[in-house]
Protein backbone atom coordinates (compact mmCIF):
# COMPACT_ATOMS: atom_id res chain seq x y z
CA UNK A 1 0.00 0.00 0.00
CA UNK A 2 2.99 2.28 0.07
CA UNK A 3 2.38 2.66 -3.67
CA UNK A 4 -1.01 4.11 -2.78
CA UNK A 5 0.66 6.74 -0.60
CA UNK A 6 -0.41 5.25 2.74
CA UNK A 7 1.35 6.43 5.87
CA UNK A 8 3.94 3.81 6.88
CA UNK A 9 2.46 3.79 10.41
CA UNK A 10 -0.96 2.77 9.09
CA UNK A 11 -2.24 -0.70 9.86
CA UNK A 12 -2.54 -1.16 6.07
CA UNK A 13 1.17 -1.86 6.10
CA UNK A 14 0.70 -4.80 8.47
CA UNK A 15 -2.06 -6.44 6.42
CA UNK A 16 -1.27 -10.00 5.39
CA UNK A 17 -2.90 -12.10 2.67
CA UNK A 18 -4.63 -14.05 5.46
CA UNK A 19 -6.07 -10.78 6.84
CA UNK A 20 -7.44 -9.90 3.41
CA UNK A 21 -8.89 -13.36 3.00
CA UNK A 22 -10.70 -13.11 6.36
CA UNK A 23 -11.95 -9.64 5.52
CA UNK A 24 -13.00 -10.07 1.90
CA UNK A 25 -13.98 -13.73 1.67
CA UNK A 26 -16.07 -14.04 4.84
CA UNK A 27 -19.79 -14.80 4.38
CA UNK A 28 -21.52 -11.70 3.04
CA UNK A 29 -18.23 -9.91 2.39
CA UNK A 30 -16.79 -8.77 -0.89
CA UNK A 31 -15.17 -5.90 -2.67
CA UNK A 32 -14.44 -4.06 -5.87
CA UNK A 33 -11.22 -3.61 -7.78
CA UNK A 34 -10.83 -0.74 -10.25
CA UNK A 35 -8.56 -1.70 -13.15
CA UNK A 36 -7.62 0.25 -16.26
CA UNK A 37 -5.25 -1.01 -18.92
CA UNK A 38 -4.17 -3.86 -16.68
CA UNK A 39 -3.22 -1.49 -13.83
CA UNK A 40 -5.01 -1.59 -10.48
CA UNK A 41 -6.12 1.95 -9.68
CA UNK A 42 -8.16 1.35 -6.55
CA UNK A 43 -10.00 -1.07 -4.33
CA UNK A 44 -12.60 -1.23 -1.60
CA UNK A 45 -13.96 -4.02 0.57
CA UNK A 46 -17.07 -4.57 2.65
CA UNK A 47 -18.36 -7.03 5.23
CA UNK A 48 -21.37 -7.39 7.48
CA UNK A 49 -20.73 -5.97 10.94
CA UNK A 50 -22.42 -7.94 13.68
CA UNK A 51 -20.58 -6.14 16.48
CA UNK A 52 -22.53 -2.86 16.55
CA UNK A 53 -24.39 -2.27 19.78
CA UNK A 54 -27.48 -0.53 18.37
CA UNK A 55 -28.73 -3.60 16.58
CA UNK A 56 -28.83 -1.86 13.21
CA UNK A 57 -28.05 -3.89 10.14
CA UNK A 58 -24.58 -2.52 9.39
CA UNK A 59 -22.24 -3.07 6.46
CA UNK A 60 -18.64 -2.08 7.12
CA UNK A 61 -16.69 -0.42 4.32
CA UNK A 62 -12.98 -1.18 4.52
CA UNK A 63 -9.74 -1.29 2.57
CA UNK A 64 -10.55 1.76 0.41
CA UNK A 65 -7.42 2.82 -1.43
CA UNK A 66 -6.64 4.57 -4.69
CA UNK A 67 -3.34 5.19 -6.40
CA UNK A 68 -2.26 8.82 -6.18
CA UNK A 69 -2.59 9.12 -9.97
CA UNK A 70 -6.27 8.10 -9.72
CA UNK A 71 -7.20 10.61 -7.03
CA UNK A 72 -9.52 13.52 -7.76
CA UNK A 73 -10.98 11.57 -10.68
CA UNK A 74 -14.13 10.39 -8.89
CA UNK A 75 -12.82 6.84 -8.50
CA UNK A 76 -12.86 6.84 -4.68
CA UNK A 77 -16.39 8.26 -4.68
CA UNK A 78 -17.50 5.59 -7.19
CA UNK A 79 -16.02 2.78 -5.08
CA UNK A 80 -17.78 4.07 -1.95
CA UNK A 81 -21.06 4.40 -3.86
CA UNK A 82 -20.79 0.78 -5.00
CA UNK A 83 -20.51 -0.37 -1.37
CA UNK A 84 -23.50 1.80 -0.45
CA UNK A 85 -25.44 0.18 -3.29
CA UNK A 86 -24.54 -3.29 -1.98
CA UNK A 87 -25.75 -2.18 1.47
CA UNK A 88 -29.10 -0.94 0.15
CA UNK A 89 -29.69 -4.02 -1.98
CA UNK A 90 -28.75 -6.25 0.97
CA UNK A 91 -31.21 -4.57 3.32
CA UNK A 92 -28.58 -2.91 5.49
CA UNK A 93 -29.57 0.24 7.34
CA UNK A 94 -26.18 1.91 7.33
CA UNK A 95 -22.56 1.79 6.27
CA UNK A 96 -19.83 2.13 8.88
CA UNK A 97 -16.14 2.81 8.27
CA UNK A 98 -13.04 3.61 10.29
CA UNK A 99 -10.33 6.13 9.46
CA UNK A 100 -6.83 5.62 10.80
CA UNK A 101 -5.38 8.34 13.02
CA UNK A 102 -2.59 8.46 10.43
CA UNK A 103 -5.01 9.21 7.58
CA UNK A 104 -7.23 11.96 9.00
CA UNK A 105 -6.78 14.08 5.85
CA UNK A 106 -9.49 11.90 4.24
CA UNK A 107 -12.22 12.98 6.68
CA UNK A 108 -13.46 15.84 4.43
CA UNK A 109 -13.83 13.30 1.58
CA UNK A 110 -16.19 11.17 3.66
CA UNK A 111 -17.99 14.26 4.97
CA UNK A 112 -18.78 15.28 1.38
CA UNK A 113 -20.23 11.80 0.83
CA UNK A 114 -22.58 12.19 3.81
CA UNK A 115 -20.68 10.27 6.51
CA UNK A 116 -20.72 11.57 10.09
CA UNK A 117 -18.39 10.87 12.99
CA UNK A 118 -19.81 8.66 15.73
CA UNK A 119 -18.50 7.60 19.13
CA UNK A 120 -19.15 3.93 18.39
CA UNK A 121 -16.13 1.69 18.89
CA UNK A 122 -14.63 -0.10 15.89
CA UNK A 123 -14.51 -3.81 16.63
CA UNK A 124 -11.99 -4.53 13.88
CA UNK A 125 -9.36 -1.99 14.97
CA UNK A 126 -5.79 -3.23 14.82
CA UNK A 127 -4.58 -3.68 18.42
CA UNK A 128 -1.21 -2.06 17.66
CA UNK A 129 -2.74 1.12 16.23
CA UNK A 130 -4.40 4.13 17.88
CA UNK A 131 -8.20 4.00 17.94
CA UNK A 132 -9.60 5.06 14.57
CA UNK A 133 -12.23 7.70 13.88
CA UNK A 134 -15.50 5.87 13.18
CA UNK A 135 -18.02 7.25 10.67
CA UNK A 136 -21.50 6.13 9.65
CA UNK A 137 -24.02 6.87 6.94
CA UNK A 138 -27.67 5.84 6.89
CA UNK A 139 -28.46 4.07 3.61
CA UNK A 140 -31.76 2.32 4.23
CA UNK A 141 -34.32 2.47 1.49
CA UNK A 142 -37.52 4.14 2.71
Amino acid sequence: MMAAGMDPRSSWNRITPADLERSLLAPGAGGFLAVSGGEVLGCVGYRPDFSTTGGEQTLTLNKLATRPTARRTGLGRALVREVEHVARMGGYERVLLAVSQFNLDVLPFYDRLGYTVTDEPYAHAHPDSPAPVVLIKEVRVE
